[in-house]
C-alpha cells in the first residue's frame, strides 16, 4: 500500500472523527486535497443534513484553480444522488482532480458504486481500499445500520469487584469513579439515544443527559410496559425528548411520546426506534433490562466498568460471559470493553 496514501487517509479519519454524536444517522466522513504533496484543502462533515465533508473542503481551498489534477482522499465514497444536499460527487467532477482515494464503498443502495463509478466515467482516476477496516470501524454504526435496519447496541453498567450492580435496597450510585462517570457522558454525547427500564428510571431518577462533556443530549428512551413511570420523573422534563415504551397508551405530552407497542418485546422495541431515525442507543440499566438484550442477542458492544468497593451482597450484575476483551484502567476503575462478533 502506498505510504503517501496512508497517510492523506489518516488525516481525513482524524478529521472524520470530529463529526461524531453530531452527523448521525449518516456516516463521519473526512475529505483532504492534495496537490504536490502539499494539503491545499480539507474539511469533515459537522452536522445531519448541513455540507458534506467533500464541500467543506472545496470551500477551504484559497485557489479553486489548484484543485485541478488534484488528489481527494475521502474516508467514504462520494454520495452520488439528491438528499438533503446535492450530490458531493458531481462537485467534485467540476474541478477536474486527477484522482480520488477512497478508505470504503458506500453501502447505502443509492450510493453503494454510483459515485465511483460516475467519477471513473468522468476520466477521475478511483483507489479504493485504503485502510479499508479502520473506515469500517470508524463507521460501525453506519454499517451496521444499512446491513441490518436496527440501531448499534451499546451495553453499559458499573459493577462491584464482588459482581453487584446496586446495594439490596437498590442504591447504586457512585460504585465507579468520577474520572469513569465523565466518560460516561462522553459516550452519552456520542450516542442517538439512552435506554432505560422503568424500574432504573423510578428508582434513580435520572435525567439521562450530558452534563460533564459538551455534545448533544441522546433521545431518552425508557421501558414501562405497565405506565408505572410518574409524571414527576425528571426523564419527563421537558428536554431531550423522551420516548416511553408500553402496552396501552400512544400519545404525546410536550417532548413526550408515549407509544404503545404490540406485541411488547425487545426485538419491536429496537425495530421501531430504528424507524423512527436513531442509529444507536446506550443501555444503562438496569440489570433487568440489559439481561434483556443479552438474552435476544441485540447488542453489539458492552462497556463493563469494574471498582475496587465491595459490597457483599445485592443486586447482581447482568450476565455477559466476554471473550475477546481490551481491558484499560480508568484512573483505578477496571473498564473491559467487547463486541458481539455474532452480530456483525
Amino acid at each position: 500500500m502506498n505510504n503517501k496514501h496512508k497517510k492523506y487517509i489518516n488525516r481525513a479519519f482524524y478529521l472524520a472523527q470530529k463529526g461524531m454524536g453530531s452527523v448521525a444517522p449518516n456516516p463521519m466522513v473526512g475529505c483532504v486535497i492534495v496537490k504536490n504533496e502539499n494539503i491545499i484543502g480539507e474539511g469533515y462533515h459537522k452536522k445531519f443534513g448541513k455540507t458534506h465533508a467533500e464541500i467543506n473542503a472545496i470551500k477551504n481551498v484559497k485557489n479553486k484553480k489548484t484543485i485541478e489534477g488534484s488528489s481527494i482522499y475521502i474516508t467514504l465514497e462520494p454520495c452520488s444522488h439528491y438528499g438533503k444536499t446535492p450530490p458531493c460527487v458531481d462537485e467534485i467532477i467540476n474541478y477536474k482532480p486527477k484522482e480520488v482515494i477512497i478508505s470504503n464503498k458506500d453501502p447505502n443502495p443509492k450510493i453503494n458504486g454510483k459515485g465511483i463509478k460516475k467519477l471513473k466515467e468522468n476520466n477521475i482516476n478511483v483507489i479504493e481500499g485504503i485502510h479499508e477496516a479502520i473506515g469500517k470501524e470508524l463507521n460501525k454504526r453506519f454499517f451496521l445500520n444499512q446491513k441490518y435496519k436496527i440501531p448499534y447496541v451499546v451495553l453499559k453498567w458499573a459493577e462491584t469487584k464482588d459482581g453487584f450492580i446496586a446495594k439490596t435496597n437498590g442504591e447504586s450510585k457512585w460504585i465507579s469513579n468520577d474520572v469513569s462517570r465523565t466518560l460516561v457522558h462522553k459516550w452519552r454525547s456520542e450516542e442517538s439515544g439512552i435506554l432505560i427500564g422503568v424500574q432504573t428510571a423510578i428508582r434513580d431518577n435520572p435525567k439521562l443527559t450530558v452534563k460533564r462533556w459538551k455534545g448533544k443530549n441522546p433521545i431518552r428512551i425508557i421501558i414501562d410496559p405497565n405506565n408505572r413511570l410518574q409524571n414527576t420523573a425528571k426523564v419527563l422534563n421537558e428536554k431531550p425528548v423522551t420516548l416511553i415504551y408500553n402496552t396501552t397508551t400512544t400519545k404525546k405530552r410536550k417532548s413526550n411520546y408515549f407509544i404503545n407497542i404490540n406485541p411488547f418485546s425487545i426485538h419491536s422495541i429496537i425495530q421501531d426506534i430504528y424507524k423512527k431515525g436513531i442509529s444507536s442507543i446506550m443501555v444503562e440499566g438496569g440489570t433487568k433490562t440489559i439481561n434483556y438484550f443479552i438474552d435476544s442477542n441485540l447488542w453489539h458492544e458492552a462497556r463493563i466498568f469494574v471498582s475496587n468497593k465491595k459490597f457483599n451482597k445485592g443486586i447482581i450484575a447482568p450476565n455477559l460471559n466476554i471473550e475477546n476483551v481490551n481491558k484499560e484502567d480508568i484512573n483505578g476503575d477496571e473498564l473491559y470493553i467487547t463486541n458481539n462478533n455474532a452480530q456483525f
